[in-house]
């Protein structure tokens, strides 16, 4: 959604700049183009991968400062804290983590059970499962993937796990697709199981929430937010948080005193998806929704 995260981001040619999620650098190079000589440009991700190359490309630019870690970091990061024109969060997994078999991703490549999107921290995808009992895993393959089987796939992996110890994301997948009946489902039997396991061992959600607290705080009026989601749980948080800071909520008739509400923040448009034309030549970008919300002038 590279021509509508430009548009959405309004980009001044002497502004500060923040994405928050790197990856390869296709939003972060736009943005650097449309910047001249007074411009600054703040990247950030968590993926070792991506800040390589990121150092690569840019760490020459006296425009450009980068950061290791999530966005949620930005709180503490003394650059960002001065003020930012335009903050991009683009959510999820990208491409070249889920076409490289070894991160632990994809179900449809063989690879180490890992899944997290910094392997420098926290426990993986194999360690969680290895000691989580059948009760937290279902909760959370329901929670954050909706997964209808989850008590049954939940029951075959604490199963599975007491012969032998799943390592490898082809085994994940294996099981998962054994015990639910595929029937007239498009999408692979461990879709939904591997969403929802990568989205818990990385705390997306969690993060996504801090994230946007601190992007509106580092936000200068006038500022503008863009943040693409892949799936209904991250379009939701994103959604309600951009409506919590724009309109004031109902009317409450057992409250006795009106609480005054004062936005700081103005939707700009609706969702946005991508274009046919995008969806020929990335077919992934299929789920992705765009929301844009800009900083009100009096905003603290």
């Amino acid at each position: 959604m590279y021509a509508q995260v430009m548009e959405g981001l309004r980009i001044r040619e002497d502004g500060t700049y923040l994405d928050g999620t790197f990856g390869r650098g296709g939003h972060a190079r736009g943005v650097l183009q449309q910047l001249n000589a007074g411009g600054r440009l703040l990247l950030m991700d968590k993926d070792p991968e991506a800040i390589l190359v990121a150092e690569r490309e840019f760490s020459a630019d006296p425009r450009v400062s980068i950061h290791r870690g999530s966005f949620t970091d930005l709180a503490h990061w003394a650059l960002a804290q001065q003020g930012l024109d335009g903050v991009l969060f683009d959510l999820g997994v990208s491409s070249p983590q889920l076409d490289v078999a070894e991160r632990g991703f994809s179900f449809g490549k063989d690879g180490p059970l890992d899944m997290r999107m910094d392997p420098d921290s926290g426990e993986s995808a194999a360690q969680w499962l290895a000691q989580a009992d059948d009760r937290e895993i279902a909760d959370v393959l329901w929670t954050y993937g909706e997964e209808k089987q989850s008590r049954r796939i939940a029951r075959a992996i604490v199963a599975r796990r007491d012969d032998a110890p799943l390592t490898r994301t082809a085994q994940l997948a294996e099981l998962i697709a054994s015990v639910v009946p595929r029937g007239a489902q498009k999408i692979h039997p461990a879709t939904r199981s591997f969403q929802a396991i990568r989205i818990f061992i990385n705390r997306e959600l969690e993060d996504l929430e801090h994230g946007l607290d601190a992007a509106l705080a580092a936000l200068k009026p006038g500022g503008r937010l863009a943040v693409i989601s892949f799936h209904s749980l991250e379009d939701r948080i994103v959604k309600r948080f951009i409506l919590q800071h724009a309109k004031a909520p109902p009317a409450n008739r057992r409250m006795p005193v009106e609480i005054a509400f004062t936005p700081t923040l103005a939707m700009i448009g609706g969702s946005r998806k991508a274009t046919e034309a995008e969806l020929a030549v990335n077919p992934r970008a299929r789920s992705a929704v765009l929301r844009v919300a800009e900083k009100l002038a009096g905003a603290a």
